[in-house]
């Protein structure tokens, strides 16, 4: 969908839905959700409203109603409860959203994704290892030229976030992600474990 259409809409409202200024598409609008996107039918005139995390995504409405479209954006930044959304807004359909989160989902599927995967054969053991503890496996996985990133909330992409990667078995590299100092540190095979605990929950 074309951004400017949507900064208008939002303008008229009076509404801020976080649509960086520089953007030419509908696309990425943080949250502390997810990001939000808004896609358009050709030939349908409708609107089309959906939440993404890496490796996720669901639909959550379909209007034609761009003023309440752009409603429903702000309301959903602003943090209002999912019942409180579907209430005020009758395009939005948060069930599967819902549904996922209060089962443990996404996380838990994205885990068994990652372990299961051919592709990570090599960071095998590593997920194991990670998968194994009982606080780290609360975090949500994702793989990136052999790095693994373990995010606490899945669902918001400025939450506290660490990289792990193994160059070599046994040997591991560690950097906490937008720290005062990024570089990589390597750590000892038997602080692996308690380094990332402290590096994703110290503080909190």
């Amino acid at each position: 969908m074309d951004a400017e259409t949507l900064r208008r809409a939002a303008e008229q409202r009076g509404c801020d839905i976080g649509l960086s200024p520089w953007a030419t598409e509908a696309v990425g609008i943080d949250t502390t959700r997810g990001c939000l996107s808004v896609d358009t039918t050709a030939g349908e005139g409708v609107f089309r409203l959906r939440v993404h995390i890496p490796d996720f995504g669901w639909d959550i409405g379909v209007t034609d109603d761009l003023g309440m479209l752009v409603e429903a954006i702000a309301a959903w930044r602003e943090g209002l409860p999912a019942d409180v959304l579907e209430a005020r807004f009758d395009f939005l359909d948060l069930d599967e959203f819902t549904g996922a989160l209060e089962a443990g989902e996404p996380t838990a599927s994205q885990w068994a994704g990652l372990l299961s995967s051919e592709y990570y054969r090599g960071q095998r053991n590593l997920l194991r290892r990670l998968h194994a503890d009982e606080v780290l496996r609360n975090t949500f996985p994702t793989m990136t030229h052999r790095v693994v990133r373990l995010r606490v909330d899945p669902m918001y992409w400025m939450s506290r976030q660490v990289l792990v990667y193994e160059p070599e078995e046994g040997r591991y590299e560690v950097r906490r992600v937008r720290a005062p100092a990024p570089d990589w540190a390597e750590v000892p095979g038997d602080e692996l474990i308690a380094t990332l605990r402290a590096a994703l929950y110290d503080g909190h």
